[in-house]
């Protein structure tokens, strides 16, 4: 097939990555401007020394929908990239308590009658009905909602009675478990979206299921591991990502974007402009207000963000017998959660994720020594809070927390390789609004119809990809985005439905295409 149509996208994060790799294969002439000098956004990778280190995501959960979206190219993930499964899924710690949950269902059955004793009913009964839930579910996350109309179809009519929009992740987990602390447990998920339980939509509580249901997979080298992956193919199919070029403004006619200006001065035409950037940046930046009408910048100011998060990646020089994802939660963790998203200010009892991918995948670190990443959920850049100030502050407040843990006692003396990521960091190194590390907050009127659409309101032939446009933040989300806006963005120019508008791709007759 050959398509001699140009799109310009900005920004090769995970998102412009996926829809780029779509459109190549389908002969689109594609060209990815990347402001920094590596590819995948906050799915990148950090390198310290010898040691290397996720910058964001560290984990893969349901590798089924990028899967697809390799089969969908002619192309198998599993050629590109080494996935292993973590097991068990993590380790949660309330003080002396620790809880390791299993997708074994035997081991998690075991487990739940030791830590919690009678709550194993309460968990089959969240898997019988999350399970349900998240049948409906996905079918709202693989359609566009451009127009109000898009809310009046059977798919929705179907998935009402069992969304729980209307209650909260904890509300909902209250109804499986009495425990605290197992809420809590089948909860935090809802901080992937930067949100609090208490306040999360209900509908958020397949978060958990997923994990459960589908497990959490490593990929060897690093989740940023599946960008590159998805580089490789955009390039085998003729594709061009210029990194070190960044964008200063799409450049609109009439209504219409037309290309791009570069930061170098260079302008570059499209007929059709992706943007990758985050949404709230993008906006505020990449645009001559006067293009713009709904999402002018005082209407991006009252939009609800995430929180944001302080970010520590340690090269340790000694091996660390530790869980592989570990949690430590806060004592008061409800308050915890209060201080992050609603009185927005440092708490003084925070709660901490532990990455240690070190022993699952040696070619993170030298032999003998270990790699840590820490992740504590602070404020975003809304709140007052010196971030030049407290820089150190929180560094340490971690290690003295992490110092609490017998296997990491002496962890400031091990330490050969560091680097700091503050909210203040995510706005100016990384280019994230606010610092909100997880875009748009998800709440009810920011989803679906009322989140920013994948084909942009305010400008003709431009679209969206990424956490801050429908289905919403998290890799298997922002994957989805980019299948439907690829299928938009090919459908302006056909009338018959685009090759990937079934979820498993091509056909066998099409997929033969590109083999």
């Amino acid at each position: 097939m050959s398509n001699k149509r140009k799109v310009a996208v900005v920004g090769a994060g995970p998102g412009g990555l996926a829809v780029s790799m779509l459109l190549a294969a389908q002969g689109y002439d594609v060209h990815i401007y990347e402001k920094q000098s590596f590819i995948g956004g906050r799915t990148s990778k950090l390198t310290l020394g010898e040691y290397t280190f996720d910058v964001g995501p560290t984990f893969f959960m349901m590798p089924s929908i990028l899967e697809e979206l390799f089969q969908a190219v002619g192309r198998n993930l599993h050629d590109y990239i080494d996935m292993k499964e973590v097991e068990p899924l993590y380790t949660l710690k309330f003080g002396e308590h620790t809880f390791s949950p299993s997708r074994n269902k035997e081991k998690m059955l075991k487990e739940l009658e030791e830590k919690f004793p009678g709550s194993s009913a309460g968990y089959e009964k969240f898997m019988e009905l999350e399970g349900e839930k998240f049948e409906h579910v996905t079918k709202l996350l693989q359609q566009p909602f451009t127009k109000l109309t898009d809310f009046i179809t059977g798919n929705m009519l179907r998935a009402l009675p069992k969304l729980n929009a209307l209650d909260t992740v904890y509300g909902r987990l209250s109804t499986y478990f009495d425990d605290e602390r197992l809420k809590y447990a089948f909860s935090f998920q809802s901080k992937y979206l930067g949100m609090s339980a208490w306040e999360c939509p209900g509908t958020f509580t397949i978060l958990s299921y997923l994990e459960h249901k589908f497990g959490l997979h490593h990929p060897i080298g690093g989740v940023n591991q599946l960008c590159e992956a998805m580089a490789a193919v955009i390039r085998e199919y003729g594709g061009h990502i210029y990194t070190d070029t960044g964008v200063k403004k799409v450049l609109v006619k009439q209504g219409r974007a037309v290309g791009l200006l570069l930061e170098n001065g260079e302008k570059v035409n499209g007929d059709d402009v992706v943007i990758n950037a985050d949404f709230g940046h993008a906006a505020t930046n990449l645009f001559e207000q006067s293009d713009l009408k709904k999402y002018k910048r005082e209407n991006i100011e009252k939009r609800k963000l995430s929180c944001s998060t302080y970010m520590l990646y340690v090269g340790v020089n000694k091996p660390l017998n530790l869980p592989h994802h570990m949690i430590l939660f806060a004592d008061d963790y409800r308050n915890n959660v209060e201080d992050t998203t609603k009185t927005m200010v440092l708490s003084e009892d925070p709660s901490l994720y532990v990455h240690h991918p070190s022993k699952l995948d040696p070619t993170l670190a030298p032999q003998g020594k270990s790699v840590l990443y820490v992740l504590m959920p602070v404020p975003n850049l809304q709140a007052d809070i010196d971030w030049d100030a407290e820089r150190e502050n929180v560094r340490e407040r971690i290690l003295t927390l992490l110092e609490r843990e017998p296997e990491l006692k002496d962890i400031r003396s091990s330490i050969e390789e560091e680097k700091i990521i503050t909210p203040l960091d995510w706005q100016n190194e990384m280019y994230v609004y606010k610092g909100a590390t997880f875009s748009l907050a998800h709440s009810l009127d920011q989803m679906m119809y009322f989140r920013p659409h994948n084909k942009f309101d305010d400008v003709d032939h431009c679209f969206l990809v990424g956490g801050g446009t429908h289905p919403g933040s998290g890799l298997p989300t922002i994957f989805e985005s980019a299948r439907i806006s690829s299928n938009l963005l090919i459908n302006q120019y056909e009338k018959k439905k685009s090759y990937f508008s079934k979820n498993k791709g091509f056909s066998q007759e099409e997929s033969s295409v590109w083999k």
